[in-house]
Formats: structure tokens, sequence, C-alpha cells
């Protein structure tokens, strides 16, 4: 039961940063903002889902119940969680899921982007993931789908990197 309700809400935090993102996203393209990459974003988005899908099907399969590695990993999931809203924070009306280069965007140089390159990927999301794979005790879909998910987000970041060297004259690599 306790690993229903973390799967439920889960999904609903994921359910409203995409709101928030949906959001931000109309805002920046009725100002004219451009999107990169639509296609490794839907893959990533499907990725994403994937995950969560496999990882409740595994714990639903293996019946697993709480213990002291799924409260490690709720601690690990509540930090990415915890990164999210930081990230979402900082980045204001330009934090999106999908890779937005407006006409006025600007460059976020706030500590957290210069000690990490990607806080976002690196921060939130792959603490959210590792997190709830240990709290659902999916082995099986950490072992498969977290690789598979790395290669998806190498082409995201690889693809944002590019952006942003083309909207920012001083966007060191």
């Amino acid at each position: 039961m306790l690993l229903a309700l973390f799967v439920a809400a889960a999904v609903l935090v994921r359910l409203a940063s995409v709101l928030v993102s949906a959001r931000h996203e109309r805002a920046l393209r009725a100002d004219g903002a451009v999107e990169v990459g639509a296609g490794v974003t839907r893959t990533m988005a499907a990725a994403h889902g994937a995950f969560m899908i496999a990882g409740a099907l595994e714990a639903y399969v293996r019946q697993t119940s709480a213990d002291a590695l799924s409260a490690a990993g709720l601690v690990l999931y509540l930090f990415g969680i915890a990164m999210l809203v930081v990230v979402m924070r900082l980045l204001g009306r330009f934090w999106t899921v999908k890779v937005m280069i407006a006409r006025d965007h600007r460059l976020v140089t706030h500590p957290l982007f210069r000690a990490v390159r990607h806080p976002n990927y690196f921060l939130n999301i792959l603490p959210e993931l590792v997190g709830y794979g240990l709290v659902l005790h999916a082995f099986w879909t950490l072992a498969i789908g977290l690789p598979l998910y790395l290669v998806v987000m190498v082409a995201r970041i690889r693809q944002e990197e590019a952006a942003m060297r083309g909207r920012f004259a001083d966007y060191a690599a």
C-alpha cells in the first residue's frame, strides 16, 4: 500500500512539472522562442514514463515491501525532487521539459550552474530515477532502464550544449 502511494505521488509530481512546463512553453512560444531537439524530448519523455511504469510493475511482480533500502531510495528521490524545485526556481519562466531558446533568453550564472553543468539532469533526474528504483526494489528497471535513459540524456545534453553555445558567445563548453 505504501509503495502504491509512493508511485501515485511520483506520477503526480511529474504531471505537475509537465503542467508548469506547458505553461512556460506557451508563454515562451508566444514571445518567439524556438524549440531545439523535439525528437529527443519526445524520446526522453517516453523513457521517463517507461522507467516509472517498469519500476512500478517490477515492484508489483516482486511484491516489494518497504524496508531500509526503500527508505534510502526515498531520501535520494526526495533530494532529486527538491533539486527539481530549485532548478525550476532558478530558471524561472525559461524552465521547461523542452529545450526552448527565447529571444530574450538570459544565461543563468547562479553558482549551482557553475558547480554542476546540468543540475536538472545530474541533481534532479538521475537521483529521482535511482531513488524511485530503489524505493521499489526495481533492480531490473535500474539495470536496464537507467543505461537506456542515459543514452537519451547524453543526446539531450549535447543538443542543449549546442543550442546554448549558439545563443551565448560566453557559454563555455
